[in-house]
């Protein structure tokens, strides 16, 4: 339960339980309570702006992590201890706070409550208020501040009142679990991931068009990949066609000319319906419209789910004004233009290229039927769900339709809207949406990538993908499923992503072109039915985690958490050597660790937060730990630990499992599929019964340990070959069958 105590301004300081977390905070900064010992932060400014940076206070010698756009669509973690460290469009705050005060200046008035470990942490998170958005960001003096800002320069202020939200706990996790409910039911402008509908494809295996074919995606392509999956054995179940289906146009590019550079993110959409390459009839008589074609791969390949990507805007450069198809949605021309916080960091090429050529962008009035029209003829053609990507170019948008926040509010509101009409199952993926005006608009939607693109052709930005992901899902983990984005299963870094995606919480899903596939990998993670053995959480960092660079300090491994049903699971990765992050320089330390021998790290079953709730009563204390790539099986005791060294771009997951008694002598836990990834991901159940009797999902061997060799197993009630271990407890059966679930006696 989260520990809380009202945040005050009391002798110039924010005090959080009795603890200074800021000194030198101005008069005109106010706190103002929320519930449940929170608060926001706001201030008074004595002009009116549509456009303000407020000082609320002087952070230093705290160690923190925050949140950041870096680029306009994503963010990314940075860690610090001073204010001066703190970038600009940073969208997420936590400090770790000592039982001592975070600056060592005690208030005799105010007792603490008790913390564990003698740490608590304190959550500063700017949001949305009104018609504004506000950011933090630190100066060269450590003064923290925030940005609050509407986008429209009519809409206008004198007064922030509850720009910041700050919130205490002694658990990091339920801290930002607590938070994000208390916002939603103050704001109302989003809702927490419980209480949403998650979308049918999460526990399914998929394949993506984009890096197969990129724009040339076309029906033969697709039905070529679909036909080389289904050869190797693995067959995806959900299938995402990627941009390149859509009638489109680039007016600034003549026939016969070369092309223009930047013109091609202003091509824009002319038809709600597929393009000529959709439409055209093979040479064997068949007809590849988009209905007969989905019709045709969903008999054939088995897929459940087919989903069509198409752009929050319509497309990248909007609709184009002039379109017959398009005119009835009243799109006008405008041009982008870009906060002081986008500039401030790192600019993009697609939106620096739209502030010069415009962007088409649909009436915020006619939107819904925009996106009713073009979904209902989508669903009409067997398409179960989009990917709505593009997002955040909306905040570029807003002079003149209220600001930013309020023209994301209406497309968001169109789009859930249009979601539940045509796809009642919610099946949405939203993409380059990392902005808060986007996440504290999020009312339906369930699933959002969680970082910048899987990039293959790039091999330094492989360790920062699994980083930023796993970082970023603290945040973005309370309201949507992260979605890591897909991968290559036939790339050097194939196990690195696969194993992070097993224990992600997240969708499993490749863009492998035509041929190129490693089914070895993809069997650790797809069962022979096209499920996958998904974790229950957002994969997130481990507490001792969250405060360390595991990419550039050159000697932290990354943890990352998760649960199933009956097991815990954690991934530690290698990410250091590999690439460096945006806007940070390397340590000449760290610099000269490059490829350098393995790091070495530790982990101890207390990495698996909330362990004790499926532990039972009857929990020893002590855990069985599996790892999946050594093989090897250790009894550790909950406090105690493991060490696991590896090099760069290596991994290593544990399956953590707690031991409980059986028959009063007999220590057991399982351990589930141990040829998988996220092996415990595979038991669904276990009871202490006569006998042991396990509820497992696939087939291949089956993994427990146990401290005494059974008599016999049984799968399905029939006697079935085992192999035990007495040195470390292995006890394993393998599971044939091609039924999805088996039970399994173990009989003693």
């Amino acid at each position: 339960m989260t520990i809380t105590a009202v945040p005050v301004i009391k002798n110039g300081c924010l005090m959080v339980r009795g603890k200074v977390v800021l000194t030198g905070v101005p008069d005109n900064v106010v706190v103002s309570p929320a519930s449940s010992g929170s608060a926001f932060i706001g201030a008074n400014s004595t002009s009116s702006s549509s456009h303000h940076v407020f000082t609320f206070g002087v952070l230093e010698n705290c160690k923190f992590m925050c949140l950041f756009i870096a680029k306009i669509w994503w963010m990314i973690p940075r860690v610090g201890k001073s204010a001066s460290e703190i970038p600009l469009e940073t969208q997420m705050l936590l400090l770790e706070a000592e039982e001592e005060s975070v600056l060592d200046i005690l208030d005799d008035e105010a007792a603490a409550e008790p913390v564990r470990e003698n740490k608590f942490y304190v959550l500063i998170l700017p949001v949305l208020d009104g018609a504004f958005r506000t950011t933090l960001q630190g100066t060269k003096s450590n003064e923290l501040q925030f940005c609050y800002e509407s986008g429209d320069p009519d809409v206008r202020t004198s007064q922030a009142l509850e720009g910041v939200f700050i919130n205490s706990g002694d658990n990091p996790f339920e801290l930002l679990k607590d938070s994000i409910k208390i916002l939603a039911k103050h704001k109302g402008t989003f809702s927490h991931l419980d209480n949403k509908k998650k979308p049918a494809h999460l526990d399914w295996f998929g394949w993506c068009t984009w890096d197969a074919f990129y724009t040339q995606v076309s029906p033969s392509g697709i039905r070529e990949g679909l036909q080389s999956f289904k050869e190797g054995g693995v067959s995806p179940k959900f299938l995402i066609i990627d941009d390149g289906w859509q009638e489109t146009t680039n007016e600034f590019q003549k026939e016969g000319e070369p092309l223009i550079g930047g013109t091609q993110f202003a091509t824009r959409l002319t038809d709600i319906k597929e393009n000529s390459k959709f439409k055209v009839s093979e040479p064997d008589g068949s007809t590849t419209n988009l209905k007969e074609l989905i019709h045709y791969i969903k008999e054939n390949y088995g897929l459940k789910y087919v989903y069509m990507w198409h752009a929050l805007a319509g497309y990248w450069g909007g609709v184009l004004a002039s379109s017959e198809t398009l005119k009835k949605y009243n799109p006008k021309l405008a041009y982008p233009v870009q906060s002081p916080g986008n500039i401030g960091n790192i600019r993009d090429i697609a939106v620096d290229s739209l502030e010069k050529y415009g962007v088409g962008v649909i009436d915020p009035q006619k939107v819904h039927d925009f996106y009713n029209d073009m979904h209902t003829y989508l669903a009409s053609c067997g398409v179960d769900g989009v990917k709505v990507d593009v997002q955040n170019l909306l905040e570029t948008l807003g002079a003149g339709y209220g600001g930013r926040v309020s023209i994301t509010k209406q497309y968001h509101e169109a789009l859930d809207e249009s979601m539940e009409k045509n796809f009642p199952d919610n099946n949405l993926i939203c993409c380059m949406c990392h902005n808060s005006d986007s996440i504290f608009s999020s009312k339906k939607s369930a699933t959002a990538r969680a970082s910048e693109d899987f990039m293959p052709n790039e091999p330094t930005f492989q360790t920062l993908h699994i980083a930023s992901t796993s970082f970023n899902s603290l945040l973005l983990g309370e309201i949507v499923v992260p979605d890591w984005d897909m991968f290559h299963s036939d790339h050097e870094t194939a196990e690195f992503h696969g194993a992070a995606r097993a224990l992600g919480g997240c969708p499993v899903y490749v863009s492998d072109k035509p041929g190129k596939h490693d089914f070895k990998v993809l069997k650790k993670l797809v069962l022979p039915d096209g499920s996958i053995l998904r974790a229950r959480y957002a994969g997130r960092p481990t507490r001792d985690c969250l405060f360390i660079d595991p990419v550039m300090d050159g000697k932290s491994l990354l943890k990352i958490w998760n649960l199933n049903n009956l097991t815990g699971v954690v991934g530690v990765f290698n990410c250091q050597g590999a690439g460096s992050w945006p806007m940070k320089q390397a340590p000449e330390s760290a610099n000269n660790l490059k490829k350098a021998a393995s790091i070495s790290g530790r982990v101890s079953p207390l990495d698996v937060e909330f362990l004790e709730e499926i532990a039972g009563e009857t929990w020893t204390g002590d855990c069985a730990l599996y790892a999946f790539n050594t093989g090897s099986l250790s009894r550790v005791q909950k406090n105690k630990s493991v060490e696991v060294s590896l090099g760069t771009l290596e991994c290593e997951i544990l399956t953590v499992s707690p031991i409980k008694v059986f028959n009063d002598n007999i220590d057991f836990a399982p351990i589930g599929l141990i040829n998988m990834y996220n092996s415990g991901g595979a038991v669904e159940d276990c009871k202490f019964e006569d006998v042991i009797t396990i509820k497992a999902r696939g087939s291949g061997v089956f993994g427990a340990y146990s401290s005494k060799k059974p008599s016999c197993c049984k799968i399905d009630k029939k006697d079935e070959e085992f192999t035990y271990s007495s040195e470390n407890g292995l006890l394993t059966v393998n599971l044939q069958s091609d039924s999805n679930f088996k039970e399994i006696q173990i009989v003693y």
